[in-house]
């Protein structure tokens, strides 16, 4: 479906349930994560772009106190209604409602006391729990949403970190600010280089020429609550503790390779030694990865997407047979440069960067691999980056 049908079909659902007049239309991309996983809690640098799958949302301002709101792919949670004069809580039956309710209550904690409710439908293109950021990208969604129909004037700085903080506090899941951040911030044909360590960052163009990246969903459903993710912060900030009791440094990507293989016997256990060497060989091959595009060495660049999964793979224990299936396949085939899983794992997706002219033959070679290996299908998408969420 174009993306003229699904803001169609939105507008279209919202006018049988709430009636006509006066909405506006909008629209969060999710993103994927050339390279840089797992780096961005630990102080280093990630490479996100934007991507043109993502959330759209057709919303009006109501004028009592009253949010109303409804989802194209939970259809039958049917719309959820809250009060802005009732205690804004994170409550199972109010379902994805919950990002809304967050979202209202981290803008009124920074002082924003919106009194008037609104309506809200959305439809998203994002599967579900694929590690393409469908929650970040609902939460840019209603932070564009709210800053446009009550005049709020944020800039995307301060809608980003609002949705960290949703993520964070309210939904409960201990990410970085990648996710946010690269849909607040994305740019067509242009991935971001950033130093979550600083909030600096890059534009660089991602032009790939006679190649396109591939997204390759395993189709697993990943919970990331639910999922390791948490362990493997903690596991990274006991690592980072030892580190300390002889090394200056306030996070783990703050160290070279030269200068952890120097000092990993401080950390004294294989098994957190290993979940330190992702990170901070990680961080380096992102820098390396924004000079092969500035350099046009696609090459090198698929060989670092190699490494990194790897990496993912055998230090950081990420992966799963999944996502080794779809990665490990599609690095031995014709006109493909590299391969890597992307997100937090566990399920979720991959990406590949594979020639223009190999990718029909691409997948159908890997889908009958996956099929037969895993016992169901793959999906697969071709990229293409996009700007950052907006009113339409």
């Amino acid at each position: 479906m174009s993306k003229a049908e699904m803001k169609q079909e939105v507008t279209e659902k919202f006018i049988a349930l709430f009636g006509n007049g006066n909405l506006a239309n909008y629209f969060s991309p999710g993103r994927i994560n050339l390279i840089g996983e797992h780096t961005d809690y630990n102080g280093g640098y990630v490479f996100p772009a934007a991507i043109s799958i993502g959330t759209f949302g057709v919303a009006r301002k109501r004028t009592d106190s009253l949010v109303k709101v409804y989802s194209l792919n939970f259809e039958t949670v049917g719309v959820i209604e809250f009060s802005l004069e009732d205690e804004l809580t994170n409550i199972p039956e109010d379902n994805w409602g919950n990002f809304v309710k967050g979202y209202l209550l981290k803008l009124k904690e920074v002082g924003h006391n919106i009194q008037t409710g609104f309506e809200l439908v959305i439809e998203g293109t994002i599967p579900n729990g694929s590690g393409l950021s469908s929650s970040a990208s609902l939460e840019l969604l209603v932070g564009t949403v709210v800053n446009d129909l009550y005049h709020l004037e944020l800039d995307k700085l301060t809608l980003v970190q609002l949705g960290q903080k949703v993520e964070n506090e309210f939904i409960g899941v201990n990410s970085g600010i990648m996710d946010q951040f690269a849909i607040g911030f994305g740019e067509i044909g242009k991935a971001i280089l950033l130093d979550t360590n600083t909030l600096k960052y890059e534009l660089v163009p991602a032009e790939f020429g006679d190649y396109k990246i591939v997204i390759m969903n395993t189709n697993k459903h990943r919970e990331l609550a639910d999922s390791k993710y948490n362990e493997r912060r903690a596991e990274c900030e006991e690592a980072l503790k030892r580190l300390q009791t002889k090394l200056e440094v306030t996070a783990l990507c703050q160290l070279t390779p030269t200068v952890f293989e120097e000092n990993r016997t401080l950390i004294g256990d294989a098994m957190l030694e290993k979940r330190a060497k992702h990170a901070i060989y990680e961080n380096e091959r992102a820098t390396l990865a924004k000079a092969c595009l500035e350099a046009g060495e696609l090459q090198a660049f698929g060989q670092l997407l190699n490494a990194s999964h790897e990496s993912l793979k055998n230090d950081y224990e990420v992966t799963g047979i999944e996502l080794d299936t779809l990665a490990e396949t599609a690095q031995k085939l014709p006109g493909v440069l590299g391969a890597r899983m992307t997100g937090a794992g566990f399920g979720g997706c991959g990406i590949a960067l594979v020639a223009t002219s190999e990718i029909a033959s691409f997948i159908t070679k890997i889908s009958a691999v996956y099929l037969e290996k895993i016992g169901y299908d793959a999906s697969f998408y071709v990229a293409t980056i996009a700007d950052g969420a907006q009113k339409l």
